[in-house]
């Protein structure tokens, strides 16, 4: 079952259950979904990922606005799309696949981080926060 039929699975269950925040939030991550793959861009996690951090930016600037039940609302939203998402690499996987991937590129200073991270990030397939792995490349790389 791919990710968008089981939005749309999830979408029919909520609206048996009168839940509308989150018939509503499924139908626009299914809205992004079926939009990329009509451009032909048939990757739903990266999708996915990108519609999770626009909430999670969104959330944000509403909580510097003053807006936090706004702010609330969006973070929810991004959980919810989390759900969908493979679980994140943690901190010891992540460290160790970009130890490989130094190690294969043979960078050795800061300035290699664009390799590294390309490396890393094809390597991933999508399990780590971009931000997350450039602070732990660049760390690893001054080190």
């Amino acid at each position: 079952m791919t990710v968008t039929e089981q939005i749309r699975s999830d979408i029919n269950s909520a609206m048996k259950a009168g839940e509308k925040p989150r018939v509503g939030a499924l139908r626009l991550v299914l809205s992004e979904l079926q939009k990329a793959a009509k451009e032909g861009d048939g990757d739903e996690l990266a999708v996915l990922r990108r519609e999770r951090k626009r909430r999670l930016d969104a959330a944000c600037q509403f909580r510097d606005g003053g807006r936090p039940e706004l702010a609330e609302q969006e973070e929810s939203e991004a959980s919810l799309i989390a759900t969908y998402l493979p679980a994140e690499l943690d901190d010891a996987e992540l460290d160790a696949m970009i130890a490989n991937a130094i190690r294969e590129t043979g960078a050795s200073e800061p300035k290699d981080m664009g390799q590294v991270m390309k490396a890393v990030m094809s390597k991933a397939g999508g399990r780590a926060d971009g931000r997350r792995a450039s602070a732990r490349v660049r760390e690893a790389l001054s080190a």
